[in-house]
């Protein structure tokens, strides 16, 4: 598989901040009221709006955001919130002492080995400690199926091949047996928000933001860049057409979960 690392763009990820912020504003609600908190930390932090939010909960916590990405970064510090922003991958994280609150919206999908990570992660926690996980179930949709297939064809095929995107997530009742091992009070649930988008070329612009992150970083020539980016719109627009009032309805599942250390 080819590794890459493709940059951040906080602008394109922002064009649909209030559509992707809601099930992080629904995960933020499940938290339990009476959790006290000293040691907070945001992983794949993005921007740093949820961080900030932890903090104005958590007013005596030490909120830390961390993220992979220096340009998300830069936009989290321009909050000027008391947060230690800290660059890093999860996958190589490993805190100073023990956590009370893993918050973790729509970054975990990106990584491998999930049964494996969730032990380490929960691991982490202080008793009485809480992670609290969304995951976009992006795999199984239409327009990443529609990803795939096109990335398979045309001249730029030969490029993309082995470029691994976000892989299909373990079964809800996989993430519930391995939080269970250490946590009580397990939570699962799953959510289909229909997304109403605006704008032209709203699916591939909301991908663009997100999914095709990888395949843009390969496709480094303008031209097979364009070329492939024409042949998905074309295929996304016929899937997912424009009503008469210009809005795009895209369907995205995405998966909760919430546990307790005990």
């Amino acid at each position: 598989m080819t590794d890459i690392r493709p940059a951040w763009d906080p602008l394109q990820y922002s064009r649909f901040e209030r559509e992707r912020d809601r099930a992080a504003h629904d995960l933020l609600a499940r938290l339990p009221e009476q959790l006290e908190a000293a040691e907070i930390w945001d992983l794949g932090c993005g921007a740093g709006q949820h961080a900030v939010a932890l903090r104005r909960r958590w007013p005596e916590a030490k909120v830390h955001g961390l993220d992979s990405s220096e340009e998300m970064l830069t936009a989290a510090r321009q909050s000027e919130a008391d947060v230690e922003w800290r660059l890093g991958d999860i996958a190589d994280w490993r805190p100073e002492r023990p956590v009370d609150l893993i918050f973790a919206n729509a970054s975990l999908h990106w990584l491998s080995d999930h049964e494996a990570l969730f032990r380490r992660l929960t691991a982490t926690l202080a008793p009485g400690g809480v992670i609290a996980v969304q995951m976009p179930m992006a795999w199984e949709t239409r327009h990443h199926a529609l990803m795939r297939e096109i990335a398979e064809q045309g001249s730029w095929a030969g490029a993309l091949a082995g470029v691994e995107t976000v892989a299909p997530l373990l079964e809800p009742e996989q993430y519930y047996a391995v939080l269970a091992e250490a946590c009580e009070a397990v939570d699962v649930w799953s959510t289909s928000y229909l997304q109403a988008l605006t704008g032209p070329d709203a699916v591939l612009e909301w991908m663009k933001g997100t999914a095709l992150r990888p395949y843009l970083a390969v496709l480094t020539d303008p031209v097979m860049q364009a070329a492939f980016l024409d042949a998905l719109g074309g295929r996304l627009s016929a899937a997912f057409p424009q009503r008469d009032d210009g809005v795009t309805l895209l369907p995205f599942p995405r998966l909760f979960l919430v546990a307790r250390k005990r």
